[in-house]
């Protein structure tokens, strides 16, 4: 770990959404999720069980979709991590983003960040899922909206128009 102390306080640099970001004045415990939020002004990762049960706070580390509330920060100090905020170029929305929207698989919003990271994920290591594969990569997000329905329209539309892409 690239770091040092300075009075009892962590200071450490996290790769995150391909920026490299200092992170000051920090206790080596503190969650990547609190750390994300809070001294680095991500707010697009939920906090709401911070034990790992609703996947609100998933973000993808090193190519696999983690929750960020079982990641001590400091231990991610090599890794590239991507948040719901870098998944999009040019403040344009994604097709998980647009096909979340269009098939209406947001009710009041809270997991859908978690969401679309685990979709992204799903669909970067495999552009053509099964049913039985989407259900497993979204099976750690909890939504108490839904009915999950929508949100399997979605990720069939998504990965669909991904594979038009392909063609």
């Amino acid at each position: 770990m690239t770091s040092s102390q300075d009075q009892g306080n962590e200071f450490y640099a996290l790769t995150v959404n391909g920026m490299r970001h200092q992170v000051q004045d920090a206790w080596v415990g503190e969650s990547l999720l609190y750390v994300l939020r809070e001294r680095l002004g991500l707010p697009g990762t939920k906090g709401a069980c911070e034990q790992g049960e609703c996947g609100s706070c998933t973000v993808v580390m090193d190519g696999e979709a983690v929750c960020a509330c079982l990641v001590m920060a400091a231990t991610a100090v090599d890794a590239d991590i991507v948040t719901v905020e870098g998944l999009s170029t040019d403040g344009e929305p994604t097709d998980v983003q647009r096909s979340f929207v269009d098939a209406g698989g947001v009710q009041c919003g809270f997991c859908t960040p978690g969401l679309i990271v685990a979709v992204h994920a799903l669909l970067e290591r495999n552009s053509s899922p099964s049913e039985l594969e989407i259900r497993e990569a979204i099976s750690g997000n909890i939504c108490r909206c839904t009915g999950y329905g929508r949100i399997f329209e979605a990720v069939r539309q998504a990965r669909d128009t991904r594979q038009q892409g392909a063609q």
